[in-house]
């Protein structure tokens, strides 16, 4: 409402042409607010507001825009000032915007900029998308392990505003290869011996990311070791270049996003909600849906074969939905669990007969806790008392089915190389309808043609 309220004053402002208002307006707030209040304007407004502000703040405040109208500005204004505004990003956050921009906007754009940015563009551009090369910046704080302490707060006086973070000081040798690190409160606190050299001071024992690594586990070894930064290495050990907490709380955001769309049964959207075309949006929503109506086909077909048994038995249909829902239930419980723990590192494939081993004791229990209600329920509808037991002993092995079921297959996805959200509560839910009917009819048969 604030951001809606404030806009008839900037445009008023940008007809005016009023130069110091506009300039107080991009350097007096945050670069975050500054991009708030121009939630609503247009592409060409937009840059023309960013026209008055230093190419730093400039850049800062662009990098807070939404990425569609970011892509709008960069394709729609002229190329040499983009130029200048894509050399100002940050290597990771030019790199992100330029892969949605059209090819032969890029294509233009490339040959303006600084040699050194268009070869870092056309460097990490080349990583997969999700791997610890395509988020990584390569402004970073690399010194040569030889230097003094002098020497190196030297260094870095004269090159602080090109890095990034400079609380974490890299130290390599001379071939790059990562060779340990001293942080910003080690070479203050040494200021008193200058001539001290880094490889004294240095720490060796590093955590770090391969260039090749999942981003996801990446931010997960960096929230699980607590890192303002972790540094991305190559085959050699040769240092490429850093993925800071601001990047990992993106990339976490980023995949706790398509694990929801996921757990829902919804291919995840590259745009927000709604700026996600309708028929995109029908298309993602709808291919999973036809599939699980397939799924659930082979439920019908599965209730189709036992129509007889069930004709003769009616009491049983009024438990059908009891029966396919817990286990559903208890195995789209277990299928959450374990998507989440194996997202988070707090299990392995090796794990698996642990994990098993636990959800059928689960299953056990959970299934008796059910069984006990649904004996009570089947006894004051069961034709004879003897038959209510069908009920129980069902509920008990669907239970325990599901939480074997729900546990089981995103591990077995995972080791595919799939992603386990793909086996996401639906899913898990459509198999476990069908084992349920199985089971039932199976049970029905044994107790009730034995006991007639």
């Amino acid at each position: 409402m604030v951001n809606t309220l404030f806009l008839p004053e900037l445009r008023e402002m940008l007809a005016e042409n009023n130069t110091a208002e506009l300039t107080e307006f991009c350097e007096a707030l945050h670069p975050a607010r500054t991009a708030e209040f121009m939630e609503g304007l247009s592409a060409d407004e937009a840059w023309r507001v960013l026209s008055f502000a230093d190419a730093p703040t400039r850049a800062e405040i662009f990098s807070f825009f939404e990425h569609h109208k970011q892509i709008e500005i960069i394709e729609s204004q002229d190329r040499a000032q983009i130029a200048e505004l894509i050399a100002e990003l940050a290597p990771d956050d030019r790199v992100d915007v330029l892969s949605d921009v059209e090819d032969d906007v890029v294509q233009e754009l490339l040959p303006l900029l600084p040699a050194d940015e268009r070869r870092d563009i056309l460097r990490l551009s080349a990583y997969p998308e999700g791997v610890a090369g395509a988020v990584m910046t390569t402004e970073v704080a690399k010194l040569s392990e030889n230097l003094t302490v002098r020497e190196a707060l030297d260094d870095l006086r004269r090159q602080a505003e090109e890095y990034e973070t400079i609380y974490y000081i890299y130290a390599v040798d001379d071939a790059g290869h990562l060779r340990g690190l001293v942080s910003a409160r080690q070479l203050v606190s040494k200021m008193g011996k200058p001539d001290t050299p880094l490889r004294d001071l240095m720490e060796t024992e590093l955590v770090t990311a391969h260039v090749l690594d999942d981003q996801e586990e990446v931010a997960n070894k960096v929230a699980r070791y607590d890192l303002l930064a972790i540094p991305v290495v190559d085959d050699e050990y040769r240092m490429l270049g850093i993925i800071t907490h601001d990047d990992v709380i993106d990339v976490m955001h980023e995949e706790a996003l398509e694990d929801a769309h996921m757990s829902a049964a919804v291919a995840p959207l590259d745009e927000s909600y709604l700026l996600t075309h309708f028929f995109t949006l029908s298309w993602k929503r709808g291919i999973w849906l036809c599939i699980l109506f397939v799924a659930a086909l082979f439920t019908a077909v599965s209730l189709r074969m036992y129509e007889d048994r069930l004709a003769e038995w009616a009491w049983l249909v009024a438990f059908i939905p009891l029966v396919i829902s817990s286990g559903g239930n208890s195995g789209s419980q277990s299928a959450t669990l374990i998507i989440s723990a194996l997202s988070r590192g707090h299990i392995t494939l090796r794990d698996w007969w642990r994990i098993m081993r636990r959800e059928f004791f689960m299953g056990l229990v959970l299934g008796g806790m059910l069984a006990s209600f649904g004996l009570i329920v089947a006894l004051f509808v069961a034709p004879r008392w003897h038959e209510a037991f069908v009920i129980p002993i069902t509920l008990l092995l669907v239970v325990t089915s599901g939480t074997m079921f729900g546990s089981m297959l995103p591990l077995i996805f995972h080791r595919l190389g799939l992603d386990p959200a793909l086996m996401s509560n639906p899913f898990v839910a459509a198999i476990s309808d069908n084992v349920g009917i199985i089971i039932y009819m199976t049970v029905a048969m044994v107790l009730l043609t034995q006991g007639g």
